[in-house]
């Protein structure tokens, strides 16, 4: 899973490093999208159980599968084992080739013209599908981007989105925005089918909101266009067509996305809970004491970093590894390149600068920010090794610039495409 993983054992704390990646592994794998689909479904005879509820397929004509995400090829992948379909199209931005599915390639974080002919794929295999027939949806995260059917033009659903992420927006108030400017989000694709849906989800937001996640394509909405619009003045983010839209929608010209979705049930089958939760008991099988700090981390990367540093520093434990997992965001004031977990690493690595112990936060999608990089790994030697290299840690986080700090130290995690999207996940590794 990690492609450097030697390369990162090196220094004082070659051991702990280790054993942090080598639980960042575990980590991962327990929730890549094969593994969680298997986990989860399996077939009886001619009985289809979904996390124990069953599901006779002698009652539907047809079975058709779609899905959009980082890890709906994946997760693809394991429903060709187990189920056969008449048809199925998947949107994803793995390097995946499957059997029996159309896999259409997209974009992310921002959609493209080749992101919406994909969508529209889905959006014909739904309106196909009758009142007889079967939907088993793939979603992850990635999916808004991915499966995009915006209401406004392309080049202002992309600077709308643009402005919102680099304004620190976080992924409640992101997905809200999208789904008023989308035909499909916010349950309304779920809308245009009379068939049955059953929905298989790999959540990649705090909490676990069914309706939030790749902006809940098959799940009721209460959210509305007056809270659309507060977002964006929250933000400051002006686009005159995303506006008008926005607009009528508030004075009812528009219908609101639907409060309630009858034809679909939806299942969790992966979360950063997992994660960390498979985190913990490969510490423990690695003779460490473990605990999870949170599974809910958010805020700025940079407090986050320092705040589980302190944490763990105060702790009077040793041999102990400290787990967390969220998603935190980052102001893009500098022109740097980075993300949210390398910023965090960086943080944390100065303030456990001569402690005995090692810290990495990593991106369960393989990507952080606009680097190419996962995440970073840090311990308490790194800001030594940064100031014999004439390198001013405090001037690197100024910049967002956090990736060439950690590629200039050789400590940036790299693991490309991970088939799974749970958010980000920490660990902090004590002597």
């Amino acid at each position: 899973m990690i492609k450097n993983f030697d390369e990162l054992i090196h220094g004082e704390y070659a051991m702990e490093r280790r054993d942090a990646l080598l639980i960042l592994s575990h980590a991962l794998s327990s929730v890549h999208g094969y593994n969680a689909v298997m986990n989860s479904v399996k077939m009886d005879g001619e009985t289809l159980i979904v996390n124990g509820r069953k599901y006779h397929l002698s009652n539907y004509n047809r079975i058709y599968l779609a899905g959009a995400g980082k890890a709906a090829g994946s997760m693809a992948r394991a429903m060709e084992e187990i189920i056969d379909f008449d048809d199925a199209v998947i949107i994803t931005n793995e390097d995946i080739s499957l059997k029996k599915c159309r896999v259409f390639h997209a974009t992310h974080p921002y959609p493209s013209k080749e992101n919406i002919s994909a969508t529209e794929e889905i959006v014909k295999l739904f309106k196909n599908a009758g009142k007889d027939d079967l939907i088993i949806m793939l979603i992850s995260g990635g999916g808004s981007s991915m499966m995009c059917l915006p209401i406004i033009s392309l080049n202002n659903m992309i600077e709308v989105t643009e402005k919102l992420m680099k304004a620190g927006c976080n992924i409640r108030e992101l997905n809200t925005v999208r789904k008023h400017l989308s035909i499909i989000k916010g349950g309304k694709l779920a809308r245009m089918t009379d068939a049955k849906i059953i929905s298989l989800i790999i959540s990649d937001v705090i909490g676990n909101p069914i309706d939030s996640i790749a902006s809940g394509p098959t799940y009721g909405d209460k959210t509305t266009f007056r809270d659309t619009m507060s977002i964006m003045k929250k933000y400051g983010v002006e686009n005159e067509e995303a506006m008008k839209v926005i607009k009528k929608g508030m004075e009812g010209e528009i219908e609101e996305t639907p409060e309630e979705v009858k034809n679909a049930d939806n299942f969790i089958i992966a979360d950063i809970n997992k994660a960390c939760m498979e985190a913990k008991k490969k510490a423990e099988e690695l003779g460490y004491k473990a605990g999870i700090i949170t599974t809910s981390l958010d805020g700025e990367a940079v407090s986050a970093g320092r705040a589980l540093a302190e944490y763990a520093i105060r702790a009077p434990s040793r041999k102990y590894v400290f787990i967390s997992g969220g998603e935190t965001v980052v102001k893009v004031i500098g022109d740097g390149t980075g993300g949210r977990n390398q910023e965090l690493v960086l943080s944390a690595a100065m303030e456990i600068e001569g402690q005995a112990m090692v810290v990495l936060s990593c991106g369960s999608d393989g990507k952080d920010g606009n680097s190419d990089a996962a995440g970073a790994i840090a311990d308490g030697e790194t800001m030594k090794r940064a100031r014999n290299m004439k390198m001013d840690a405090g001037d690197f986080l100024k910049r967002n610039d956090s990736h060439h700090f950690f590629l200039r130290l050789n400590d940036a995690i790299f693991t490309g495409n991970t088939g799974t999207n749970v958010m980000d996940i920490q660990i902090i590794v004590k002597r």
